[in-house]
């Protein structure tokens, strides 16, 4: 069996290292993968990954089999993809939002997001050195989709075409009334998470099931 766990996997908030151990003495404990975390934040949704090993010949499917990696979510959800083929970003959101690593092929949005994760929050900002909802989206579509949308939340929402929560596509925007009307938006990214700037937290990564979300949720609209 060959086991190849080369790639530097890395998760906000926390951050995961998956190394093999090796040293002139080693001892059962130092012969399995090491997991070293940050202080600063709850590492628990990171707990329970498994690693399988590959084999010689092709897997189930006729691909390389060169092993896969696994994680348990909340509500018999799980999350897996091939160690591999996977870079560190796909690893890395496909824990952070629950979906398959092969399932993120927008490798621009993904670095985009991690560009910017936890810019402050600043009304009226559009930069890196602070940034409000809405202008964290006009920067993102434009970025990744090349798409020019109007500067405030309330313009976004009536521009946008609207489509139902069970329709939601990568890249569609979801609003929220947070402070009177169409108040704050953000993008969604699939299995429910959405990124957006929080005047709490700047730029992160949200669930539309969060309690605060759900009781605000306006609607959704696609560019």
């Amino acid at each position: 069996m060959k086991v190849s766990l080369k790639k530097l996997l890395y998760v906000l908030p926390a951050v995961v290292v998956l190394t093999a151990c090796g040293s002139s003495r080693k001892t059962a404990a130092e012969s399995s993968p090491t997991v070293k975390r940050t202080k600063h934040s709850s590492p628990k949704f990171i707990e329970g990954i498994s690693v399988t090993p590959g084999e010689e010949g092709p897997g189930a499917d006729g691909s390389a089999n060169t092993g896969r990696f696994s994680s348990p979510r909340g509500g018999g959800m799980g999350v897996g993809g091939n160690i591999e083929n996977a870079s560190a970003l796909q690893f890395k959101y496909a824990i952070m939002i629950g979906a398959e690593v092969e399932a993120l092929t927008n490798l621009a949005l993904l670095q985009f997001i991690d560009d910017w994760y936890g810019t402050r929050y600043r009304y009226g900002g559009t930069t890196k050195s602070g940034v409000d909802c809405s202008g964290f989206v006009c920067a993102l579509t434009s970025d990744v989709y090349g798409l020019s949308v109007p500067r405030t939340s309330r313009e976004q929402f009536d521009r946008a075409q609207k489509v139902p929560v069970g329709s939601l596509q990568e890249g569609d925007l979801v609003f929220f009334n947070t402070r009177g009307g169409v108040s704050h938006v953000g993008v969604y990214l699939g299995n429910n998470k959405f990124v957006h700037a929080s005047t709490s937290s700047g730029v992160v990564i949200s669930d539309l099931d969060e309690d605060y979300y759900r009781r605000r949720f306006v609607g959704a609209g696609r560019l």
